[in-house]
């Protein structure tokens, strides 16, 4: 490019900023072109002469509001850079010619072989990036559900409540016993039936109750009940506490 027309790009990148924001195509403000232009009608006018040679909303330009600094939003498109040399073209005046040329050598830059491999590898490593990101939160429930899935032994509601902390739900053994209660899975009647599972949700194989004997102190032989979580049962409340 010779001195003079590096120097028309510069002053033409300055009015006209292209949007590459999308990795698909660029565009550019279809109220900038109007000013590159030097349009004489008004914009919203000529815009919508422009339209009617054959270009579709959504698919060659999308509308929208423009921030104002007074008064109503004004009317704006984002409009592909194909559209826009077509209808720098249609004016028929020299700087519709020197602002299709800056187009073309826009789009000559944005194809060139380098920066087609630059856009590849951004959206390769935009989709790694939320791959790892969806399967690092998966992961710990995934592999502790399959864990559970497969487990035959049975926890305590204390283990179970460490075991959801170290997943990310923060609760310690008494709030797990509190919140079991108000949630109607263990007894919340005062007395021996304290803390016991309905027998329905051991019916359903979340708890099991483990019985066992000693004699105390004064030579009576006396029975304990432990409350346990079977692997059924783990699995369904990492279910139900973590959202999965």
């Amino acid at each position: 490019m010779k001195g003079d027309e590096r120097k028309k790009g510069e002053d033409m990148n300055e009015l006209l900023k292209i949007d590459t924001s999308d990795a698909e195509r660029i565009t550019v403000s279809a109220r900038e072109l109007h000013k590159a232009l030097e349009v004489n009608t008004d914009f919203n006018h000529w815009f919508t002469r422009m339209c009617e040679y054959g270009f579709e909303a959504q698919k060659d330009f999308t509308t929208f509001l423009s921030e104002s600094t007074g008064g109503r939003p004004s009317q704006d498109a984002q409009i592909t850079v194909d559209m826009a040399k077509e209808i720098a073209m249609l004016q028929r005046t020299e700087k519709g010619k020197e602002v299709r040329k800056y187009f073309i050598q826009v789009e000559k830059e944005w194809n060139s072989p380098e920066r087609v491999m630059a856009r590849a590898l951004e959206i390769a490593h935009k989709t790694i990036a939320t791959l790892e990101l969806e399967n690092n939160k998966m992961k710990p429930k995934a592999l502790f559900a399959d864990a559970v899935a497969s487990s035959k032994t049975s926890i305590l509601i204390g283990q179970l409540a460490k075991i959801l902390t170290q997943n990310g739900y923060q609760i310690g053994q008494n709030r797990l016993f509190e919140k079991l209660r108000n949630e109607g899975f263990l007894s919340s009647r005062k007395g021996a039936d304290w803390n016991m599972p309905q027998q329905r949700f051991v019916e359903q194989g979340l708890f099991e109750i483990k019985e066992s004997t000693h004699i105390d102190g004064n030579g009576v032989n006396v029975t304990t009940k432990t409350v346990k979580v079977t692997g059924k049962g783990q699995q369904y409340f990492i279910n139900k506490f973590l959202g999965c």
